[in-house]
């Protein structure tokens, strides 16, 4: 996978023991002295169902199903990894400030965080607007847990825009759909997400420091980083 070689710098950070959500196909590449576990929203078996264009070969098997929207990380005790990896799931998910919460607090102090979010410049998400702070500060505080139909909507109207020509009952399906698969329900460019996280981790009255970046600009494909406890 030559379009992600611009991770391995900051895979190279880490050590000890981790965990890995929705790694799902693509697992992270990381160092042979750690170890790691994976959990994800859906088991292998059903990951499979609903994902029939993917490689059977190619799915990681999950150790812990947990779903973000729902519970969070709560399956965790606090401080219990040497680090969390979280590989273009921050977009799917309907809170993602209380993501960033929950992944800092399940790790050890001195510990890494690797978060990344496709650059909608290079996506199929290139004509969908950016989603504002203002936005994702108010799910925070409304405590929201489900992605609402309005997102998913967002998402039929910019990339497949043909299926509004179709009947309602056949957009029905097409909603139903990408609400099962779990589409992107957020959308950044590297410099949105960059303040994304700056702000997440002042609101959040995080302590950090961002030990290495990569941006869509450069590796023309995600903003991605990673951050020590």
């Amino acid at each position: 996978m030559s379009h992600l070689t611009h991770r391995q710098a900051g895979y190279d950070l880490l050590t000890g023991h981790g965990l890995e959500i929705g790694a799902f196909h693509q697992p992270a590449v990381i160092p042979a002295h750690c170890t790691i576990e994976y959990c994800d929203a859906q088991s292998k078996e059903e990951a499979i169902k609903l994902f029939p264009e993917l490689n059977i070969n190619d799915l990681v098997n999950v150790h812990y199903i947990c779903d973000l929207d729902k519970e969070g990380l709560s399956l965790f005790e606090s401080e219990h990894f040497d680090f969390v990896i979280l590989n273009h799931v921050i977009e799917h998910v309907a809170n993602p400030i209380a993501v960033v919460s929950d992944l800092f607090r399940i790790t050890k102090p001195g510990g890494h965080i690797v978060i990344s979010a496709p650059d909608k410049n290079f996506t199929f998400d290139r004509h969908r607007a950016l989603t504002s702070f203002a936005h994702l500060e108010e799910e925070y505080e409304q405590n929201v847990t489900q992605v609402t139909d309005a997102h998913y909507i967002d998402f039929l109207q910019n990339v497949h825009p043909e299926v509004f020509q179709l009947s309602s009952e056949k957009q029905q399906t097409h909603l139903d759909s990408v609400k099962n698969r779990r589409e992107h329900a957020h959308v950044w460019d590297s410099n949105t997400f960059s303040e994304f996280m700056r702000n997440a981790i002042e609101l959040l009255q995080l302590k950090t420091n961002c030990m290495f970046v990569s941006v869509g600009e450069d590796n023309q494909f995600e903003y991605f980083s990673v951050w020590q406890k």
